[in-house]
């Protein structure tokens, strides 16, 4: 015990430990534990038939089914299509690199209000995309599929560069010696590697996705029923004063998200000890 108490005071630029432990645990708990704990008990004024039938209406579940569905979409969209352009922005070089590699991070910059009257704006039925596709976009779940595909990009993108940076050219040198074809060095030695930073840079965006509300309620059209999500409905229960039935909804929400980061650690940790073991 006084061992490990010594190793944590050794070779720190802090006041110390012990103080700098403190302002962390105080900080976390004013911003994250306080307003956290604030939606759980407020929920508990709720009985649980009362908290079942908040969280389980037809509007709600209608409200779960698209923002769940949209999200995951998303997600798998972007690994596919963000592992594509890693892949470009590490392994290749052409004019405007730089510029293309900082448009990645444009939905982290842009205010979400902003991406989503942007995207309502090319993807209306008289804007720039919009009216060349065959279907609606705007003011339907597409659009919401959309603003979230738009939003989680960057996630699976930055996770995945780092990896991609770290991995060396003479594993596909000797795969290439041993006579194996460009898909088969891909299949078989470059993507295993990939696997858990892809997953956790998919788990990123698909909680992400979950969450959001600015730059979707633009786009969506928010019908009941139809395209109206998760957090414009906790949003309207607040407007009718009905903060029980708002903030139950809420901790499921918060619920998933706890279940997501735990994945999205343990994830980590395998992605940790796989790099270790190679």
């Amino acid at each position: 015990m006084f061992l490990s108490r010594t190793l944590l005071r050794r070779h720190s630029v802090l006041p110390g430990f012990d103080l700098a432990l403190g302002f962390t645990l105080l900080y976390l708990s004013l911003i994250v534990l306080v307003p956290l704990s604030a939606a759980f008990l407020k929920t508990f004024t709720l009985t649980w038939p009362a908290f079942w039938d908040a969280v389980t209406s037809p509007r709600v579940v209608a409200s779960y089914r698209l923002t769940f569905g949209a999200s995951l979409a998303g997600a798998v969209l972007n690994a596919v299509f963000g592992l594509v352009i890693a892949w470009v922005l590490v392994r290749y070089e052409f004019p405007f690199k730089r510029i293309v590699d900082a448009l990645v991070d444009l939905p982290f910059a842009l205010p979400t209000a902003v991406a989503g009257i942007a995207l309502t704006a090319i993807y209306s039925q008289n804007g720039w995309i919009g009216q060349y596709l065959p279907f609606k976009v705007s003011f339907t779940p597409v659009g919401v599929f959309v603003a979230l595909t738009f939003i989680g990009l960057p996630f699976v993108v930055r996770t995945l560069q780092p990896v991609l940076e770290d991995l060396s050219k003479e594993i596909e040198e000797a795969a290439a010696t041993l006579g194996a074809s460009r898909a088969q060095t891909f299949r078989l030695v470059i993507f295993p590697i990939l696997i858990p930073a892809l997953l956790t840079g998919f788990a990123l965006a698909f909680a992400r996705a979950l969450g959001e509300y600015g730059s979707v309620i633009f786009i969506a059209g928010n019908l009941p029923l139809v395209s109206e999500i998760t957090p414009l409905l906790i949003i309207t229960k607040l407007e009718q004063y009905d903060y029980a039935g708002a903030t139950a909804i809420a901790v499921v929400m918060l619920v998933s998200s706890f279940v997501l980061l735990l994945g999205i650690n343990l994830l980590q940790a395998w992605s940790r000890r796989r790099q270790g073991g190679n």
